[in-house]
């Protein structure tokens, strides 16, 4: 049984210092010393031994328990540091080199805009207001004097959320004017910048997602000329002195008199193109007077009282600032549109 003893260590020691990974050396393990291992074999043997050889033959069979566990031990180190070394020669990074170099973001030409707006309207003493961009038809419409069977209540032209049509994604920024209204003491000034929704995707120039600009001015005396005015500002603070205008007569359920403000196109100087669509002239806002019927519907009394109220495009005032020629540029997030600003 000794020399199976002595067969048993130098095969065992020298499969354990041949081990090259600690996978390989768990299975020598298992191998030598598991419950079922060769040694445990060799000691199931003892009882053919004598009582004098017992206790000699135990003392051999623990030693080298012991001598193959630290082996085992003492490689499993030697594997683990080299597998460290390894690794760390894999992973050496060179301090000398550049780092890498992450390009900041910049704010999207549209704000820029919007923040130029705000700063004009703000100096002016106007106050900015904000609101749900989920709204209750009555607000988007009925309050604003746009009756049953007007074309921008019909579902081609609306995002609805009930079936009843009684909750959209407001289609303008105006019902800000009712909120304004009938919470906030007279006189008031003010704009309200957001989202807006409609079912609008044909050229260049629209999106079923927009931003729009709603402003309001209501106190005693206020007339036509100080919007034209106002607007003529704006404008002029924007794009530079000498921006050609011009004021249209048009038709908007919530003001009258009502106009149209274009700007004269950026792209093509007035000539025509497929930027304002062959007419020289670009759509900015819509605008005119409060009407009557909405300032009594919100508890004002238009005898006492007038305003005036516009609402304009914010993409259409970006594609005049930086000379975009097509509105879904805005959008679609392209870097190497987007890095020109």
């Amino acid at each position: 049984m000794k020399e199976m003893m002595q067969k048993l260590r130098d095969a065992a020691l020298q499969a354990i210092l041949e081990s090259e990974d600690v996978d390989s050396l768990e299975a020598m393990r298992v191998k030598y010393l598991g419950k079922k291992g060769e040694l445990t074999g060799i000691l199931r043997q003892m009882g053919k031994l004598s009582p004098d050889e017992r206790p000699q033959m135990g003392q051999l069979a623990n030693q080298l328990r012991e001598e193959i566990e630290e082996t085992i031990e003492t490689r499993r180190r030697a594997l683990n540091e080299a597998k460290l070394e390894l690794q760390l020669l894999q992973e050496t990074v060179d301090v000398t080199l550049p780092g890498e170099k992450h390009p900041m973001g910049h704010k999207h030409p549209m704000y820029n805009v919007l923040d130029q707006i705000k700063d004009i309207f703000i100096g002016m003493g106007f106050e900015i207001v904000d609101g749900p961009e989920v709204e209750l038809s009555d607000y988007n419409f009925t309050k604003l004097n746009i009756d049953e069977g007007h074309p921008s209540r019909e579902w081609t032209d609306t995002f609805y959320f009930t079936d009843d049509s009684r909750i959209c994604l407001r289609t303008q920024t105006s019902p800000m004017q009712i909120h304004a209204m009938e919470t906030r003491p007279l006189p008031i000034r003010m704009i309200a910048p957001g989202r807006v929704y409609r079912k609008d995707e044909v050229d260049a120039t629209h999106s079923p997602m927009f931003h729009q600009i709603e402003g309001m001015v209501i106190d005693k005396g206020v007339t036509m000329s100080d919007l034209k005015a106002t607007l003529n500002l704006v404008v002029e603070k924007i794009y530079g002195k000498g921006t050609v205008t011009r004021f249209r007569p048009h038709h908007f359920p919530f003001t009258e008199p009502s106009c149209e403000l274009d700007i004269q196109c950026h792209k093509c100087g007035g000539k025509g193109c497929p930027t304002c669509k062959g007419e020289g002239w670009i759509e900015v806002l819509g605008a005119g007077m409060v009407h009557p019927k909405v300032l009594a519907g919100c508890g004002i009394d238009p005898d006492v009282y007038s305003g005036w109220a516009f609402g304009m495009g914010l993409e259409r005032l970006a594609m005049g600032e930086y000379k975009i020629t097509d509105l879904r540029l805005i959008f679609e997030n392209d870097v190497r549109f987007l890095e020109q600003f």
